[in-house]
């Protein structure tokens, strides 16, 4: 079915708008210097080759023999200062291997990590994502201490909505049930009536047993979830700054180019793209299509490092790169985890308020039955 309709902060008389991060990082405060501990050495010796050599061959494939040194010190600096300081490391599947593969203990997409993220027994959580996600995991754990090695890694969906247009929808549409991608703030989670996924978008909309939905912010994503179900949706003009550079006219190059290749493509991506795939489905789903149909070669139209993670792990697969970086996700790197765990900065903190009435929409997500 096609959108019921499609607005936008300009439909309300508002301008842009959305959290906006720091262009410069700030500096180590006070406070995190009282509780720090000792820098580790970060030189490159034999016992760093013999402690990390096994996690060398998880990434060999995407990590050069020249790089490796540069990275493993910080890499075994991590994993001991995750003992230390009682953490866990959250990562998404969009993070580059040395994160994923090295250093990280959970790893998933939004939904995943969400779910894990209720199991977690530490005290400390970094979350090596985006600020959306680090705030879904202090909503569901806000009796832990949640950081997120670089607050300024934000998302263009995120940014596109606020509570207030959550309010201004429900005056508009009254009574209409309101679903929001987990790719939304805190305050938008708090004024929703369920959070979703690209994995169960649709089972999302479904479940609400609506004839008419208000689904937001993904345009795309809306776009594909009302391609699969009979319900109404009426969506919002946001999009990944990522998925919508993508184009049906290159895809249709890589086709010709070698008629047997296999395209896969995030629903976030635009209509046109979709029609080219030969599977659409969220960043697990992908993984999944991949190891259970093993094609010969194939193009992921998706964030450039979650192809390196599935070369990692599927070193005689052929990836094609159809590739945009999300330079959100590129702000987590190992220096800056490093950081974290030594300083326990930057700390993810949100009104209790607005947790509370957050986690109502995200565990309703995680509670829902299949």
């Amino acid at each position: 079915m096609a959108l019921a309709g499609i607005y936008g902060p300009d439909d309300f008389g508002q301008p842009m708008h959305g959290r906006q991060a720091p262009l410069a990082r700030r500096p180590v405060s006070a406070q995190e210097r009282a509780r720090a501990l000792p820098m580790p050495s970060l030189e490159w010796t034999p016992e760093v080759e013999r402690a990390t050599a096994h996690l060398y061959e998880r990434v060999k494939k995407v990590i050069t023999p020249i790089e490796w040194p540069l990275m493993a010190p910080y890499i075994k600096a991590i994993n001991e200062l995750k003992r230390e300081r009682d953490a866990v490391i959250l990562a998404h599947n969009y993070q580059t291997p040395e994160i994923f593969h090295c250093v990280a203990d959970i790893v998933g997409d939004s939904l995943q990590l969400a779910i894990e993220a209720t199991k977690v027994k530490a005290g400390t959580i970094v979350q090596c994502g985006v600020h959306f996600m680090a705030e879904t995991s202090k909503i569901l754990n806000p009796a832990k201490t949640v950081l997120i090695p670089d607050s300024r890694a934000g998302c263009s969906l995120a940014s596109s909505v606020t509570g207030a247009d959550v309010r201004l929808l429900r005056e508009r549409f009254p009574g209409v049930p309101v679903v929001a991608y987990v790719n939304t703030t805190a305050d938008v989670k708090a004024e929703v009536d369920i959070c979703c996924t690209s994995s169960n978008a649709v089972h999302v909309v479904e479940s609400l047993n609506a004839e008419t939905v208000i689904f937001l912010p993904d345009q795309y994503l809306a776009k594909y979830v009302a391609s699969q179900t009979k319900v109404k949706i009426i969506a919002w003009k946001g999009a990944c700054e990522v998925h919508e550079r993508f184009t049906g006219d290159e895809l249709r190059l890589y086709r010709e180019a070698d008629p047997m290749v296999k395209i896969i493509a995030h629903p976030e991506c635009p209509p046109d793209v979709l029609a080219e795939a030969d599977f659409t489905g969220s960043t697990a789903h992908m993984i999944d299509w991949v190891r259970t149909n093993n094609p010969a070669r194939v193009v992921m139209v998706t964030e450039c490092s979650m192809a390196d993670n599935v070369q990692a792990e599927l070193p005689d697969l052929e990836i094609a790169r159809p590739c945009n970086l999300c330079p959100h996700m590129k702000r987590i790197t190992l220096p800056k985890i490093l950081d974290s765990l030594v300083y326990l900065r930057e700390e993810v903190t949100i009104d209790p308020s607005i947790i509370d009435q957050a986690r109502r929409s995200v565990e309703r997500m995680i509670n829902l039955k299949n």
